[in-house]
């Protein structure tokens, strides 16, 4: 995670002030990763103990993506997927 939190702020240059909204997964609420959102300006949010419906939006998200394109398309390359996801999210 910490990987792809480098090559995101890499591409995106978000501003400080940015808030990432995760689960409480371990990777997540480690220090090294704590700390490496600290050094990127940002603001950690993370779903309450116990409470599926902080990530309610977000998993249906992911659930329209998959139904409306992943699961009707075969995609012949990595780059073929990458660009249709990324068209679909910034459609969306």
């Amino acid at each position: 995670v910490m990987q792809a939190l480098f090559r995101a702020v890499s591409i995106r240059r978000p501003k400080p002030g940015l808030i990432q909204h995760t689960d409480r997964g371990s990777q997540y609420c480690a220090q090294a990763y704590q700390k490496l959102l600290r050094q990127f300006g940002m603001r950690a949010s993370m779903s309450r103990r116990g409470n599926c419906y902080d990530n309610a939006p977000i998993e249906s998200f992911w659930g329209s993506l998959k139904n409306e394109l992943i699961y009707h398309q075969r995609f012949a390359t990595r780059e073929q997927a990458r660009l249709a996801i990324a068209e679909y999210i910034e459609m969306f």
